[in-house]
């Protein structure tokens, strides 16, 4: 008997693999994991500095422990090189083949990278898994001075979680404020003002082009467009996340922005699913926790033989910067509406209307505002 594979041992991997067990004791699963597949908690990675916990205190249990919890075969450090969709198999590294009776595909994204000059550049790093954390914290032993490429949700997590340790961060990202593409004017700027009171230096409005040796030797000089120069000890790149579907595309299932699947989570190919970071559920790509869970919990259903759609209500993101707390529930794409913004206590409190006067999203950002997550998401409309 072909087991149900899960290709991929991340947070979606691991949750959907929990999720099924509880519903099927039996039925044959195999994991495969390109990394060690530790079972941890992704979002940790930004907070665990301040945290003081390194790579190996993230990990809650080894592949050999999981495998053991849930009775199932997981095979870490191997790759699959193809999915042959109409034989049912996959091709590892190794030369072997696999069949499956059901795949799910739990691959995760890529950092993004830019395209930077300089006999540096290949030592930018970033962080989207438990090795590269460990990379990360041993190249931050001694440093103290850390450039962040991108003032997104990651970089602004790992600028508070960095700052904290009591180092130097400079952040650099061509837009004009942080957490632009979530959060209005006055909110992004009340971030940008509690981060940098927390001693978090902002380049914003400005593109990295290059990263060289710097003029004290083992140092990095990051060459910005308006001809400054960034000295740092180590440089991080978070400019965002591609979801994983070269794998997926190559064996003729369909893919956008993400692997192409249905509410049920079907990809084009009736016995291929996707959840996670590298899926579009319905044209929708949300790289989040809270989604991600939903969908675990459906397809566990649906893997055991009750078929379940997967529903979205409306689930804020609760952004990991303690010197200045943010929650954002944005708006479903390409409504149609406006932001309205004020300011209460210490904080800001920012609605997204529809026309019609319809409260579609919000955003709050400070200790006096992010309590009222609560009232304001249960007025939302569901995504899905």
């Amino acid at each position: 008997m072909d087991p149900i594979v899960i290709l991929g041992a991340g947070l979606a991997g691991h949750a959907v693999a929990r999720e099924f067990r509880r519903l099927d004791p039996t039925t044959p699963v195999t994991m495969i994991a390109a990394d060690g597949a530790e079972a941890y908690s992704k979002p940790m990675l930004s907070t665990a500095l301040a945290a003081r916990r390194g790579a190996a205190q993230l990990a809650s249990a080894d592949a050999a422990k999981t495998a053991g919890q849930l009775a199932i075969e997981i095979r870490p450090r191997t790759r699959v090189l193809a999915i042959d969709v109409a034989a049912r198999a996959l091709r590892l590294d190794d030369g072997a083949k696999l069949g499956y009776a059901k795949l799910v595909l739990a691959l995760g994204a890529d950092p993004r990278r830019l395209a930077l000059a300089g006999d540096a550049a290949g030592e930018v790093l970033s962080v989207n898994d438990l090795d590269d954390y460990a990379a990360f914290r041993e190249a931050l032993e001694g440093a103290r001075r850390v450039a962040i490429l991108g003032a997104g949700l990651i970089g602004c997590e790992f600028a508070n979680d960095i700052a904290s340790s009591g180092r130097q961060v400079v952040v650099v990202d061509v837009a004009a404020l942080p957490l632009g593409r979530l959060l209005p004017p006055r909110a992004a700027t009340r971030l940008r003002d509690g981060l940098g009171a927390a001693g978090v230096a902002w380049h914003l409005g400005r593109v990295p082009h290059a990263v060289r040796r710097g003029s004290d030797g083992g140092a990095l000089a990051l060459e910005l467009d308006d001809g400054k120069t960034i000295e740092a000890d180590v440089a991080l790149s978070a400019i965002g996340l591609a979801p994983r579907v070269a794998l997926a595309a190559a064996a003729g299932l369909a893919t956008g922005r993400g692997v192409r699947v249905d509410r049920w989570l079907r990809g084009s190919d009736d016995r291929v699913f996707a959840l996670g970071d590298c899926a579009e559920v319905e044209g929708l790509v949300l790289p989040y926790v809270m989604p991600l869970m939903r969908c675990a919990r459906a397809l566990a259903r649906t893997l055991a033989g009750t078929p379940t759609p997967v529903d979205y209500p409306a689930m804020p993101v609760v952004v990991k910067t303690p010197a200045m707390p943010v929650v954002v529930s944005p708006p479903p794409p390409n409504a149609a509406g406006e932001w309205h913004e004020e300011e209460v206590g210490d904080g800001i409190v920012a609605r997204f209307a529809g026309p019609d006067g319809t409260g579609l999203g919000f955003a709050l950002v400070g200790p006096g505002a992010v309590g009222l997550k609560a009232d304001l998401t249960a007025g939302l409309p569901s995504w899905l």
